[in-house]
């Protein structure tokens, strides 16, 4: 069995201003690196530490990693959804600038942005990249740094749901929380 520890990056001034960042490659702010600091102290050991190669996840990583003495192995495959022309703005600017495209969003019958990742590409690359670390690690304890929405595709893996139909169901990701989950034959599910 695999066991994957996910966790989302720390802080960044984006987040404290409720930007959405999606693809953007925005840093940690004083806050995130000191919960990456705290949070390093819950991992004694792991086997092996990956990262979205995004500089918040990267950096958040490279902190907790450093303090176990791995390497951070990066794969762009574990970035946030990008979101197109919705990134760097707030909910406010949005609804200035995109008013039908966010009602739409909002109803859940839209992308968000008009120019966003798909649900079903997002989905679709966390996935492969779940499979991949499963066989790459077995028995191994693997800490994954990624990013809310990242996250939260692999909680609707392992609940068994559609992650493009469900994903306004799963509840959001706070900075530097962290979850677990079993890889075993192929299936994936909740530790915690």
């Amino acid at each position: 069995m695999t066991t994957l520890i996910l966790v989302r990056h720390g802080e960044t001034d984006w987040n404290a201003q409720r930007r959405w960042q999606g693809h953007s490659d925005t840093r940690l702010n004083d806050a995130g690196r000191e919960q990456a600091r705290r949070l390093a102290e819950e991992f004694p050991r792991v086997d092996a530490v990956y990262s979205s190669d995004l500089a918040r996840a990267r950096e958040t990583a490279e902190i907790v990693a450093g303090t176990i003495g791995l390497e951070v192995r990066l794969d762009e495959r574990l970035r946030e959804r990008g979101f197109g022309s919705w990134e760097g703005l707030t909910m406010d600017e949005i609804e200035s600038a995109f008013p039908d495209d966010k009602r739409a969003w909002l109803a859940g019958s839209g992308p968000g942005a008009l120019d966003a990742e798909s649900f079903d590409a997002f989905a679709t690359r966390v996935g492969s990249f779940v499979e991949d670390v499963g066989r790459r690690h077995a028995g191994e304890e693997v800490l994954v740094v990624a990013h809310g929405g990242t996250i939260r595709v692999v909680h609707a893996l392992a609940a068994g749901l559609d992650y493009v139909r469900d994903h306004r169901s799963i509840p959001a990701v706070a900075n530097c929380a962290s979850s677990r989950f079993a890889f075993q034959n192929g299936k994936l599910a909740p530790i915690d």
